[in-house]
């Protein structure tokens, strides 16, 4: 009988207890593991839809005293071992911060509110016997909502006529009311809790987005996570889940036995994603074939040298039997987005040789957040952590080499280009459609649109206006980062040697019976007319074409800042490397 796939679903109980059967890959040794390390307190970054919440309420069904989990537990591999005996011993608190937004800092306290209230009210019957007035304010605190009791003397109506207050969030209480549930917990249990915050750098980087980290890191954040994990005799563990670690902030920066693992760390790299056999072993599940098209669309991610399919990729595949693009990490969309137009030279130069396909080698900090310290190290550790790229080698110097992982995230990253250069993504995918069947005209409208705009953004720098080997670079960039929307059809190079030179770009057709190979050559001056000749006879003159076989279109394009021309010709190329 087929199991449901859990699509959606990061509960463990309700994964477990569905009305129907989930298929579930057992990944409940994280447990056992989570126990041998015993650090006091850990985090763990991954990118999202890797099965970080799924896991976080794992641990928090097995430990939590206050549940009875021997049922949705029963022939998992935890129970198999000397750990067994460790079910629902320990007070727990969970939190998640994965919803948490606001448009400025009022907003997202009443977001953290409204996380740690849940908490407050699971343990109602702690404060209801306790006789520590402190205690008693703050479950009153969450209980009647007090926490929004500030209400401003500002009222307004909206377009309905009704009345909108605006709330304020009692600070002094919010930032403190972690710290004071983990003592009270303690307290009565006579245990100390184990605290778990799933995507705990979320807020942060909301806020970043928003223009008020900053402030809000600093009279709220951290104090609120940093008084409940610094120091605080009340607590057990902690772990927490996230993108990348925060140090600046002052919420780890003093805790001692603070431990993280990255993508490049061993320990824990199995138990977030799927495993090769893992992949294998579901898709034969649903009657599918884990073959090459599915391995190169949706493998290539290596968590310390382990290959790692994205689980939530994978459930869809097998749920739609298509294969698509489902994977979108749209926590750091905006940050990225932001981020690589303002990088400097150097990132640029790496970020399009990867456009390009190409294994790059840099350094990167994937241990340091990128809203906290804006360097480039931050910025490539951010991609990766993020998922938007893997490394697939570590270099004794700490350097390490990273690429794009499949088609899937390739997709993804069309949007990120999209923004490097300006252009949105579906006017790229059309530009290309154009080219790829020859209708050079409509090309040419597309492309001069384009320019148009994209030369608006580029032809000033500082005040002034930059040079013509500035502009004819830019035009080359666009042109690069156009091309990753057809990378799954052509192999991409750049001022790569051919024949008696170097060509601006060479498309090389991975299927040369469906589609031509593409020889671009761009020049930049004051008349268009001669110069895009003069491009197009260089790429005879140089035989750009000379290791091709079958069709090629080779097109001469030439710009003037926003006017540009460009004439084509279409030609075969024999076995012996000769126009036929």
């Amino acid at each position: 009988m087929k199991k449901a796939l859990p699509i959606g679903r990061d509960s463990f109980r309700d994964l477990m207890t569905g009305k129907k059967e989930n298929y579930y890959v057992d990944k409940t040794l994280m447990i056992k593991d989570f126990i041998d390390y015993n650090n006091a307190v850990s985090l763990i970054t991954r990118p999202r839809r890797f099965g970080k919440t799924l896991n976080m309420t794992m641990l928090r069904d097995f430990f939590d005293i206050e549940q009875d989990s021997l049922g949705i537990f029963a022939n998992l591999n935890i129970m198999k071992t000397e750990y067994a005996d460790e079910i629902n011993t320990r007070p727990v608190i969970f939190l998640t911060f994965k919803n948490c937004s606001g448009e400025n800092i009022n907003e997202m306290c009443i977001a953290l509110a409204k996380a740690i209230r849940s908490e407050y009210l699971k343990y109602e019957t702690i404060f209801s016997k306790s006789v520590d007035p402190k205690s008693n304010d703050y479950f009153a605190f969450y209980k009647t909502y007090d926490m929004l009791r500030e209400v401003s003397e500002d009222e307004t109506i909206d377009e309905t006529g009704i009345v909108q207050k605006r709330y304020k969030v009692d600070r002094t209480l919010l930032k403190s009311s972690l710290t004071e549930l983990i003592k009270s917990v303690c307290v009565f249990y006579n245990k100390m809790p184990l605290l778990l915050i799933d995507e705990y750098d979320q807020p942060l980087i909301k806020a970043h987005e928003m223009g008020y980290r900053e402030a809000f890191s600093k009279e709220i954040y951290g104090s609120f996570l940093g008084s409940a994990l610094k120091g605080n005799d009340y607590l057990g563990q902690a772990l927490l889940t996230g993108i990348q670690r925060v140090v600046k902030e002052s919420i780890f920066s003093e805790v001692n036995n603070f431990v993280v693992y990255t993508v490049l760390s061993k320990k824990y790299s199995t138990y977030f994603g799927l495993t090769h056999q893992e992949t294998k072993e579901l898709l034969e599940h649903c009657d599918l074939e884990l073959d090459q098209n599915v391995v190169s669309y949706y493998d290539g991610y290596s968590f310390s040298g382990l290959d790692i399919y994205n689980p939530w990729s994978i459930l869809n595949y097998a749920n739609e039997q298509k294969l698509q693009s489902y994977w979108s990490n749209t926590s750091t969309n905006g940050l990225i987005k932001e981020a690589i137009p303002k990088a400097d030279k150097g990132f640029h130069v790496n970020f399009e040789r990867l456009i390009l396909n190409k294994e790059i080698r840099v350094s990167s900090n994937l241990e340091t957040a990128f809203v906290e310290l804006a360097t480039p190290q931050t910025l490539w550790g951010l991609l990766v952590n993020a998922g938007y790229l893997t490394v697939t080698k570590v270099f004794r110097s700490g350097a390490t080499q990273i690429k794009i992982p499949n088609e899937e995230v390739k997709k993804e990253f069309r949007e990120i280009v999209a923004a490097y250069t300006k252009v949105q993504a579906n006017q790229l995918e059309d530009l290309f459609n154009a080219l790829i069947d020859g209708e050079m005209e409509e090309f040419l409208r597309l492309y001069q649109a384009l320019v148009y705009d994209y030369v608006s953004y580029h032809d000033v720098k500082d005040g002034e206006k930059t040079s013509s080997k500035h502009l004819e670079n830019s035009y080359h960039m666009l042109f690069l980062g156009m091309s990753i929307s057809v990378s799954g059809m052509y192999e991409i190079t750049s001022n790569l040697e051919a024949g008696h030179g170097r060509g601006d770009i060479m498309m090389k057709s991975l299927q040369p019976e469906l589609r031509p190979h593409i020889i671009v050559e761009l020049k930049e001056g004051d008349n268009v007319e001669e110069l895009k000749q003069e491009a197009l006879d260089q790429i005879f003159a140089k035989k750009y074409y000379v290791k091709l076989r079958g069709s090629v279109l080779c097109v001469g394009l030439a710009h003037s800042m926003k006017e540009c021309e460009l004439v084509h010709r279409e030609i075969v190329v024999n076995g012996y490397g000769e126009i036929s």
